[in-house]
């Protein structure tokens, strides 16, 4: 019953949402983001109530309405990434409790009631979701015997986010140096070789560009470690691997937004007083050109983060994409659902920042529904 008024809810908000006026939005946005942050922090004392409403009330009065109805839509959408997660895992063949030795239908209960997972789907879904918003946990891990999911990603979170963050500033870095040196120069040689070189990393999946790289400056050279985690040498390789194709994406949009602004009346006023070309392009042109590229950081590091499950597979890097191929594969469901959840959750934040940037670059969005 839990599970099925948590997942209607969800669903009836999520088609609610874009219709909302800017008061409701304001209400709801701060509520969920006040439960958002109780949910997190697992905090239960009146002190922290009180911080997190205050903060909430905060962000409810002076965030732009468009962030707002991203943090509407992020609670309810983790209801729905739990309910069919747990659904797609109860279809999928096999079982937690079923290994090469099949266990006694007795066992096998007794375990279901120790780990209270049953055998059905939507009852697994309320009792997860139960334990998630009453104790603040994400469970224990069902095949890593005296560990919870907390435990198990804990120290994986910080790999993983410093390997994606780390190919983040590559690609954005790299991005705006082969963007802007081909729209300084359009139609020339560095054009051509900038895009040549950005259509290389859009076409190439991140495996094949990983081992290509690993065997030219691991095996070959010897330059670089081949797999592992022991120091910042180990990253370099598997960050460089994820961040060609965003690097290419980016060079794309850089160039198309700053052939568009430098044609525009400002810059043509800006070059006829005089200024140096430098001063035109970093002090006027760029600001203009950088908009369509920060609306593209949010699905950029959506992608990164998702992405490093078969680049941390590849290189061996201990980050959470292990948990969730070894969860899947041993059908551990609280660890599958964990780790979703982390996923989710940096990727919603990583969304959040790019619109606040959005509309610190742009002030006319600040109040776009």
């Amino acid at each position: 019953m839990t599970g099925a008024l948590a997942v209607g809810l969800a669903a009836a908000t999520l088609a609610a949402a874009p219709f909302l006026p800017p008061l409701a939005l304001r209400l709801l946005g701060g509520l969920f983001l006040a439960a958002s942050f109780l949910v997190l922090a697992g905090v239960r004392h009146a002190g922290a109530f009180a911080v997190t409403a205050l903060a909430a009330a905060a962000a409810a009065r002076w965030l732009p309405l468009r962030v707002l109805r991203r943090i509407t839509w992020l609670l309810p959408s983790l209801v729905l990434l739990v309910f069919l997660t747990t659904g797609l895992m109860y279809r999928a063949p096999g079982s937690p409790f079923r290994g090469e030795r099949v266990a006694a239908p007795q066992v096998e209960a007794a375990l279901r009631a120790q780990y209270g997972v049953p055998e059905s789907a939507l009852a697994f879904f309320g009792v997860y979701v139960e334990r998630l918003v009453i104790d603040g946990s994400l469970g224990p891990s069902l095949k890593v015997q005296g560990r919870s999911v907390a435990d198990l990603l804990g120290p994986a979170i910080p790999v993983s986010l410093g390997l994606g963050l780390l190919a983040l500033t590559l690609a954005v870095a790299v991005g705006l140096v082969l963007g802007t040196a081909a729209a300084l120069r359009p139609r020339s040689a560095v054009d051509h070789a900038a895009m040549g070189v950005a259509l290389l990393g859009i076409s190439l999946p991140n495996f094949v560009i990983g081992a290509g790289l690993m065997m030219l400056f691991a095996l070959e050279l010897g330059w670089l470690p081949v797999a592992g985690f022991a120091g910042p040498r180990h990253l370099v390789l598997p960050a460089v691997t994820l961040a060609a194709p965003y690097a290419a994406y980016v060079a794309r949009l850089v160039r198309a937004g700053l052939l568009d602004v430098l044609q525009q009346d400002f810059v043509r006023t800006a070059r006829a007083k005089g200024l140096p070309e430098r001063a035109v392009v970093l002090d006027h042109a760029l600001r203009g050109a950088l908009l369509p590229l920060v609306a593209f950081l949010g699905p950029a590091a959506a992608g990164i983060l998702t992405g490093s499950f078969v680049v941390e597979t590849l290189f061996g890097v201990p980050g959470m994409g292990q948990w969730f191929v070894k969860g899947a594969v041993n059908r551990d469901y609280s660890l599958v659902l964990g780790t979703a959840l982390v996923y989710a959750g940096l990727v919603a934040m990583l969304n959040l920042a790019a619109d606040l940037l959005t509309a610190w670059l742009d002030p006319r969005v600040r109040d776009e529904r």
